[in-house]
């Protein structure tokens, strides 16, 4: 069996009109794979430059089977399994600037240039006051970029019309703001000409992302079975899941040069991607958090098993439906369609996402992806949002480290940890106690909690005393069929 290259695939000639820090999963499973589809389309016809931001990395793998890979998806669509593979073709240049500088900085007197993509992990929009010899290979994509848009400017004479579409997808808070303004600050540590630095604020257009795909990488356990099904060899086989979307904020040059929204896929351009940000945080990654202390401690393991379980499966769609979408400011409609979408994925057999490992740093994760639900229902609402409340009950029952006569492997910051223990060290079995500790934690939350209504810390004391006493089998399915309602009955029982 042969390794995948243009001889046994086809592979067109484009004109390289785009430049991609990063050749790791992500990136191919979801940019490039749009790419292809806008190729595959007509919308562009736009070959990629791959740059590798790091000493070590893929590119001569990449370029070993001539920028030719298996894209496989798995998931649910529509209800249904679907496996489906397609090989990608967009890749055409390879190049590490570590040791071809000289071809990286070409590629910034480009007439055909039009793009420029990155994902070089969330550390990697940050200024390197260090990256102050731009003769060398920079050691930051801030730097790399910096250099390479000097060598735009010098070539084209400071031309406003050979400016860049920029356009990172690093999982951070306004990654397009805060590439302009780390290239700025290190363009300025440079000491260079201001006349540059504004060419390269205006002329250049950076945009603002949201992006979403689980990507698993190589699939080393179905590797055989394509191989089988390709009738080839290919060492870069990337696997993700159907479900993808990605939200650019609106920028009418980026989408002039970047029409990513006209081929039918899930690609928007928004006025303020943040909405869309909230709804990934609070519906998706909230979601996980507050499932993760009460079906581990129920028994179960992976987020599979938690959705498809009747009793755990019903209150993570009702922590959803019935709390987080009141406080998201999106049409219902598109909350709800997402939030299915979440369901559907959570339920793909092909992917298997195991609690423990979304358990890492709950405490931090309770406050940025499921506090804020809490603070704007309450403030929406005017009540509590209970599955919020009876998660928060169940993350510090989590904290004292116990499943049953199981030690759990507690994973967070050292002094979080050690707060946790003291905590529970001096529970004595006062549970309002213990309520009134854990909610007014305001070196975790920012605030103490206990202010935030009358009634949360008497709630979140009722349903520890319900998951200790009764144990979360009983606790769950009673709060899920209503027994905790009319002032807690099951304590009446």
């Amino acid at each position: 069996m042969d390794i995948l290259n243009k001889k046994i695939v086809k592979k067109p000639e484009r004109k390289i009109k785009i430049l991609q820090f990063g050749e790791g999963n992500f990136l191919r499973a979801f940019v490039d794979w749009i790419i292809q589809d806008l190729n595959d389309k007509g919308a562009i016809s736009s070959g990629i430059a791959v740059i590798q931001p790091m000493p070590s990395g893929r590119i001569n793998e990449l370029k070993a089977q001539d920028g030719l890979y298996t894209l496989r998806l798995e998931g649910i669509d529509g209800g249904e399994n679907v496996k489906s593979s397609r090989v990608i073709d967009v890749l055409n240049d390879f190049i590490d600037p570590y040791t071809d500088y000289k071809k990286y900085l070409a590629y910034g007197e480009s007439k055909d240039l039009e793009v420029i993509i990155s994902n070089t992990t969330e550390a990697g929009i940050t200024v390197d006051s260090t990256d102050t010899d731009l003769k060398h290979c920079p050691k930051s994509f801030p730097g790399k970029l910096l250099a390479l848009l000097k060598r735009r400017y010098d070539k084209f004479k400071g031309d406003m019309n050979r400016g860049l579409a920029i356009i990172p997808c690093e999982l951070i808070d306004d990654n397009g703001d805060e590439l302009y303004r780390c290239l700025t600050e290190l363009a300025r540590i440079n000491k260079m000409d201001e006349k540059f630095i504004k060419w390269m604020q205006t002329a250049n257009h950076f945009t603002s992302t949201l992006v979403d795909r689980i990507v698993p990488g190589y699939p080393q356990n179905e590797i055989e079975e394509i191989r089988k099904e390709t009738g080839y060899i290919d060492n870069n086989v990337v696997k993700g899941e159907i479900f993808h979307l990605w939200v650019l904020k609106k920028e009418p040059r980026v989408q002039e040069l970047f029409p990513a929204d006209k081929t039918g896929l899930n690609v928007i351009y928004a006025d303020d991607i943040h909405p869309y940000k909230q709804r990934k945080v609070k519906i998706l990654n909230g979601s996980h958090t507050a499932m993760v202390p009460v079906a581990y401690l129920r028994g179960i393991d992976t987020v599979g098993e938690a959705v498809n379980d009747e009793v755990i499966g019903k209150y993570v769609r009702d922590f959803i439906f019935d709390e987080v979408n009141h406080t998201i400011n999106l049409p219902q409609e598109q909350l709800n369609s997402f939030a299915g979408s979440v369901i559907e994925r959570y339920k793909n057999p092909y992917i298997r996402h195991e609690l423990m490992s979304i358990a890492l740093n709950s405490t931090t994760k309770f406050k940025t992806r499921i506090l804020p639900t809490l603070l704007d229902y309450v403030k929406i609402k005017g009540e509590l949002p209970r599955h919020v409340l009876f998660s928060f009950a169940a993350l510090v029952l989590f904290y004292r480290g116990k499943r049953g006569k199981e030690e759990i492997k507690l994973s967070d910051d050292p002094a979080y940890l050690a707060k946790w223990k003291e905590m529970w060290s001096g529970f004595g079995g006062d549970f309002k106690k213990l309520a009134k500790e854990a909610l007014g934690w305001t070196e975790a939350w920012g605030l103490d909690l206990n202010t935030v209504h009358p009634d949360i810390t008497s709630t979140v004391a009722k349903y520890l005393e319900l998951q200790c006493t009764k144990g979360m089998e009983e606790a769950v399915n009673r709060f899920v069929n209503g027994a905790d309602n009319s002032a807690f009955k099951w304590a009446k029982k």
